[in-house]
């Protein structure tokens, strides 16, 4: 895992989170895991394509997603529903949108697949042969896990 793949996540999601949920927020260590991710409440994937490929995935309990929702929103929401389960999804993808501008400009541009989303503590979820990088961040929201599971590839976007 390149070193040049963690600062872009990193930085769009202070970035995200600070303007659209109006939050303060904190890193924490940052470890190296293998394979499998058990899946916290609410966690949202996104496969990326290009000079770097694999999975970035943001895992939350859905008590932090309801909060997240109503600090962007400025409603509050009592419930983890479809709008929320859409809110948070939306909101991986423009961080990994803002962090495949920045993985371009180190020379690896990327595309990236829509958001799917698991709902459910503890599922297995496998990306394979690929060690994620685990970045905590913590917010008075909640806390968000920002896993990157990138590798180098040759394959050039067309």
């Amino acid at each position: 895992m390149k070193a040049e793949f963690i600062n872009p996540f990193v930085s769009a999601a202070y970035r995200v989170l600070q303007t659209e949920a109006r939050c303060e927020v904190k890193r924490g260590t940052v470890t190296i895991e293998d394979s499998p991710l058990i899946s916290d409440e609410v966690t949202v994937l996104i496969g990326v394509v290009g000079r770097a490929q694999g999975l970035v995935l943001y895992a939350m309990s859905e008590k932090t997603a309801k909060n997240l929702v109503s600090a962007m929103t400025g409603e509050i929401m009592p419930v983890f529903d479809s709008m929320v389960e859409s809110a948070v999804a939306e909101m991986g993808n423009v961080i990994t949108g803002l962090a495949s501008g920045e993985l371009e400009k180190a020379g690896y541009p990327v595309k990236i697949a829509p958001p799917s989303v698991v709902v459910g503590k503890g599922t297995a979820i496998s990306t394979l042969s690929l060690r994620r990088l685990v970045i905590p961040l913590e917010t008075p929201l909640g806390d968000i896990t920002v896993h990157v599971a990138l590798r180098e590839s040759n394959h050039a976007l067309s």
